[in-house]
């Protein structure tokens, strides 16, 4: 009798390959439309799972646990190249996020709004709204090129070597939602800037592209493999100078170069581009080389570059344009969040006091720019009563955040109330404390809130207390980035949520009595150790050599 041969069960990442290789997203946009006639209940789980995101859309949780299937919202995400709005695409977004997102949207680290409370019978609507203001949230998320980030203030920021907003458009228009490119191994996330503060964080994103100066060209830099989550890499800076004019042609090689590398498509939870590296034994030469293959010629060697000293890049307060006459005006945005009526305000002080624009930030903050001099005080006077302050605490400037467990199928405890909460509690404990800090607060390991470079960096966890499962944080200590990029360290403390403010209080007062001359929080984080930075959370006598 033959024996029985018996195929191998195919794993989730082959079943995953297999979905996408099937169908462009893009190009069924009238199933989309289906689906909101038909209801949640009609929705295939290869659309749920998978198809939706390449327009933005994803499942999210119903506030209270349930998530996927069970649960009939969803999230939708708007990209926003540089994080740049019109005032009236912010009225637009305004009035979707009260007629059909429990008037509550999210500014993201790679400056896109988000909102929640999706439901799918609501979605053509909402496409129908964004396009008719010339948004979309068509490649906002995906195994795409997502959300091309850069500096909010290209074009406008005193020092920048060229304004590279053009070629971010460009970037988008071209490459990010082409057909070629819908299906990549993974995401791959795209910086594009010409600040010189570096405040879209060019050294953890996937490529980036940072201005730089060759006797009198200014062309770019070029940085690939950067990326956070559960394994941290920093970028691999190229041996290679990217004329202007040469652009656009090296990032499409390079979304090329990543599309084709079928090694990565075998394990989905090492599939990003960091893993040529991390895995598989690439190094800068050789990505180069690959790259040089692809565009059938060389690029001149790279030249020293500048990179910026300060690991807080945040464009916050009033602050001269290098348009004579106009100011900017950077305010935060606590936990990221807005309501729709203050989208709407925003949008009507744009138009009233400069000149129809806004702007978010990868810190999940917003700018208002071409505001001539004398009304920028009343500008922050009204920004400071819709809840954007302009003259913040250091709290409030370096507190940033993720989804959390609200929304997010992977998040482990709660984030955005817990960082304003965080914020207040910190600003009574340590009234005027004056140090520039960045306290990021993620909801899980993946880090979307980048604790890893962050002074203070939180990861959500779960402890048994009373017993009951409470909500707790671990901390990561002594990120930053800039000329000492440096991922945070886990420092072997983790509390309950409740306890943390009480804990980074002991830990700050630690800092103010020890540390050295005019040291920052940032080194004196670097030279204490792990048990001597514990012995600060904790209270307990802190060991020798700490001061």
């Amino acid at each position: 009798m033959a024996s029985v041969v018996t195929a191998p069960k195919e794993t989730k990442t082959e079943k995953k390959e297999r979905i996408k290789s099937a169908k462009n997203p893009w190009e069924a946009l009238d199933e989309i439309r289906h689906f909101a006639l038909t209801g949640r209940d009609s929705i295939p789980e290869e659309w749920a799972s998978t198809y939706f995101k390449w327009w933005g859309i994803s499942t999210q949780g119903d506030g209270h646990g349930a998530v996927g299937k069970t649960s009939p919202y969803f999230m939708l995400r708007v990209g926003l190249p540089n994080g740049r709005m019109t005032a009236r695409q912010a009225m637009v977004a305004g009035q979707i996020a009260r007629q059909f997102a429990r008037d509550r949207a999210a500014i993201t680290v790679r400056q896109t709004l988000q909102f929640h409370w999706i439901m799918i019978e609501s979605i053509p609507q909402i496409f129908d709204a964004l396009h008719s203001v010339g948004l979309s949230s068509k490649g906002a998320s995906g195994d795409v090129p997502v959300g091309i980030t850069g500096c909010p203030l290209a074009g406008l920021l005193p020092g920048e070597m060229i304004d590279s907003s053009p070629l971010a458009a460009e970037i988008t228009r071209e490459l990010a939602t082409h057909a070629a490119f819908y299906n990549l191994p993974r995401k791959l996330k795209i910086s594009v800037t010409g600040c010189p503060a570096w405040c879209s964080h060019p050294e953890v994103n996937d490529l980036s592209l940072t201005a730089i100066r060759r006797g009198e060209e200014v062309g770019y830099s070029i940085r690939v493999g950067g990326g956070l989550s559960r394994e941290p890499h920093p970028a691999v800076r190229l041996n290679a100078f990217v004329p202007q004019s040469k652009a656009l042609e090296v990032v499409r090689a390079v979304m090329e170069l990543f599309r084709r590398q079928d090694s990565l498509r075998q394990r989905r939870e090492q599939a990003r581009m960091k893993y040529l590296f991390l895995k598989q034994g690439w190094t800068a030469d050789r990505f180069l080389a690959e790259l040089e293959s692809i565009l059938g010629y060389r690029l001149d060697p790279g030249v020293p570059e500048v990179i910026p000293d300060k690991a807080h890049r945040e464009h916050l307060g009033v602050h001269p344009q290098k348009q004579p006459g106009l100011d900017f005006v950077g305010a935060t945005v606590p936990g990221g969040e807005l309501t729709g009526s203050q989208l709407a305000a925003l949008a009507e002080l744009a138009d009233k006091f400069g000149s129809g624009a806004v702007r978010f930030t990868p810190s999940q903050n917003l700018i208002l720019p071409d505001v001539p001099h004398g009304n920028s005080s009343r500008l922050s006077q009204e920004l400071e009563q819709q809840g954007f302050m302009v003259e913040a605490s250091q709290f409030c400037k370096g507190a940033m955040s993720c989804t959390g467990r609200e929304f997010c199928k992977f998040g482990i405890a709660e984030t955005k109330s817990f960082t304003r909460q965080l914020v207040r509690d910190l600003e009574g404990r340590l009234p005027g404390f004056a140090h520039p800090l960045r306290i990021n607060v993620t909801g899980c390991g993946n880090g979307c809130a980048h604790h890893h470079l962050a002074d203070i960096g939180l990861e959500g966890k779960k402890i048994r207390q009373n017993g009951e499962m409470q909500d707790a944080f671990s901390f990561r200590l002594g990120g930053a980035v800039g000329q000492e990029t440096r991922l945070s360290r886990l420092v072997g403390y983790q509390c309950a949520a409740d306890a943390v403010p009480a804990a980074i209080e002991r830990l700050l007062r630690g800092f103010l009595q020890h540390r050295r001359d005019e040291e920052s929080l940032h080194d004196f984080l670097t030279r204490s150790s792990n048990e001597q930075l514990c012995s600060l959370l904790t209270g307990e006598p802190a060991p020798p050599d700490v001061a």
